[in-house]
Order: C-alpha cells, then sequence, then structure tokens
C-alpha cells in the first residue's frame, strides 16, 4: 500500500509556506484603522519593486515610514500589535538608499530568510506582481482604485471587484517499482539542471488529473490509475507571478520515456545512488532548498544532497 509508505507524510520544511504573522484581513476594510497603522510609529514597510525586496544581510530591511505618495498594501499584524505593510515602488517612487541594503528576489534569498521575514516576502512579492499586472478593469478598461488596504481593487465605472489571482500548479516526483526517481531537463535550461515534473492544473481540471496529465505530456511515462499511486505532500506559494505549487510523489504503471522535446528536452530515471553520485560529480544540479522540487526529491532520496543551481538574479533598475 502506497500510504503505508512512511515518505507520504506532508512535507514541514517548504520554506516558502512559513509565516508567524497573522495577515489581519478583517481589519482590511476599517479605512480608519489602516490609516492609523500606516502612520503609527512602530508600523514597519516592506520595500518591493518588481518581483524583489529590499535585504541587508540576510533579511528584509523592515523602515519605520514611506513617502505619503508610496501606495502600501496590509501584510498583517504580529502578535505585540505591530502592523507590516507592503510598500510597491516604481521607477518613480523608488526606496531611499539604505547603506549595506541590496534588491534581492526569493529564488535567491528565501532560503535564508527567517519564517517571519520569508511570509512577508512571499505575501509582498506575490501582492505588487499582481498590483504592476492589474491596474484596469478587465471589462471596461477604466483605471482601477485601491481598496481594502491594498487587497483589491475596485472599478470606478460599476464597482466590479477585482482581487489577487492564483494560479495552481501541480509539481511531482515520479517513482517506479524499483523506487527509481524520474527527473527531467526543459529545453531551456543548461545541461546539467534536472528537476522535477510540473504544469498548471487546467481550467474544469483536478489536481490528481494534472499531474497524470502533465507527466504523460512532457515524459511519456504514465501515472497508475489507483487513488494509492499518487500521495499529496505539501503546497508552496511561489510568486513567479502568482502560482501556488500542488506538491506530489505519484508511482509509474509504465516507465517508457517518450519527451515531448517542446519543453522537456531530456528524462531520466535516477537510483538514490546514481543521482548522489551525479550530484557529487557536477554532473547533475538540482533546484535550490528555496523549491519544493528540492524537498520533493530529498523527501525520496533520506536526506540532503550536494549542490544546486539558481537563475540569476538582475537588479530592478533605480531612477537615482
Amino acid at each position: 500500500m502506497r500510504m503505508s509508505d512512511p515518505q507520504w507524510w506532508l512535507l514541514d520544511d517548504l520554506v516558502l509556506a512559513r509565516a508567524t504573522i497573522d495577515r489581519a484581513a478583517t481589519l482590511r476594510s476599517d479605512e480608519e484603522w489602516v490609516g492609523q497603522a500606516r502612520a503609527a510609529s512602530g508600523t514597519r514597510f516592506v520595500h518591493v519593486h518588481e518581483g524583489a525586496a529590499l535585504m541587508a544581510e540576510n533579511s528584509l530591511v523592515l523602515e519605520p515610514q514611506v513617502r505619503a505618495e508610496v501606495p502600501t498594501t496590509l501584510l498583517g499584524v504580529d502578535e505585540s500589535g505591530v502592523a507590516y505593510f507592503c510598500a510597491h515602488h516604481d521607477d518613480r517612487t523608488f526606496a531611499p538608499a539604505i547603506d549595506g541594503a541590496r534588491w534581492s528576489d526569493l529564488r535567491m534569498s528565501g532560503s535564508s530568510l527567517d519564517a517571519t521575514d520569508a511570509g512577508l516576502m512571499v505575501a509582498a512579492v506575490a501582492l505588487d506582481n499582481w498590483s504592476r499586472t492589474h491596474r484596469h478593469c478587465p471589462r471596461c478598461g477604466s483605471q482601477l482604485q485601491w481598496h481594502e488596504a491594498g487587497w483589491s481593487r475596485r472599478c470606478p465605472e460599476d464597482g466590479a471587484p477585482q482581487f489577487p489571482r492564483t494560479d495552481p500548479a501541480v509539481i511531482v516526483l515520479v517513482r517506479d517499482d524499483e523506487d527509481k526517481a524520474l527527473l527531467g531537463r526543459q529545453v531551456r535550461w543548461e545541461p546539467t539542471w534536472f528537476s522535477t515534473l510540473a504544469g498548471f492544473v487546467e481550467a474544469g481540471e483536478s489536481a490528481e488529473a494534472a499531474v497524470r496529465r502533465e507527466v504523460f505530456e512532457e515524459s511519456g511515462v504514465r501515472i497508475g490509475e489507483s487513488p494509492e499511486d499518487l500521495a499529496y505532500l505539501g503546497s508552496q506559494p511561489w510568486p513567479f507571478p502568482a502560482s501556488l505549487m500542488l506538491g506530489y510523489h505519484a508511482w509509474a504503471a509504465d516507465t517508457t520515456i517518450d519527451v515531448d522535446g517542446d519543453e522537456i528536452a531530456e528524462a531520466r530515471w535516477f537510483t538514490r545512488t546514481e543521482l548522489a553520485a551525479a550530484c557529487e560529480s557536477g554532473e547533475v544540479s538540482l533546484p535550490p532548498a528555496v523549491s519544493i522540487a528540492r524537498k520533493l526529491i530529498e523527501r525520496w532520496y533520506g536526506s540532503p544532497l550536494p549542490g544546486d543551481w539558481s537563475r540569476p538574479f538582475t537588479r530592478p533598475p533605480s531612477s537615482r
């Protein structure tokens, strides 16, 4: 029975799934409270710009104030009553220069953050990505107005609300009857970069159906039809720009590989010994620790593996 495998237990170390701040959703519509909180001396602001946040060392820069013209979104309130806001910067309202600070994205810095900063940064980046790409009403094209402390937009013509979108996606480590693991390389990746297979859930589709469809479309491998051939292991937000990654292990009924060639250039079955040796030699590089893909692989392997890869980060342009 698949579910008797202790490896099916939910992942408890997903870096970007951590959070300690109460999101205080009931306070978002209280304009008086939000206004007072934004002006309070104890309030702290996370600076974000084009998918990056301002950091110093391995922590977010949390400043006590921002200029009045900078739009903000309430991120939440901690157990001491301190409010946290995301400050959305563009090239006109760029964050002030701070000694030792740098712009960093979640791929590069997410794994170094503590739980509080990780939760704040994930929410801030996700909200900023949505804010930059949803400025006009999809019905009439009118400029949307900010509401609910930054968590919604309203059309001034018909009052229709718009909310941040979340796109569900599945990500899966496929295993065979010999407990080998299937890893693939996307066509745009470096020759050594391998990871789990993944894809978006389509309209009218369950997550489980998406796992089976995506694996077959990308690799030619067929997942078994029994409910025991899929094990859900947890989810993690991935705001690049708006995904929620639903993580699985799955067991193959047909292990024949036939990659699509359009998205996946190569797929290989690995034993634990083969994968460890390939990682040690540099023949294979795995995703960074911030990703759920890394956790799915290491859950199967049984311990951490050496080495990783990550995409380079380009600092957002400054108007200064």
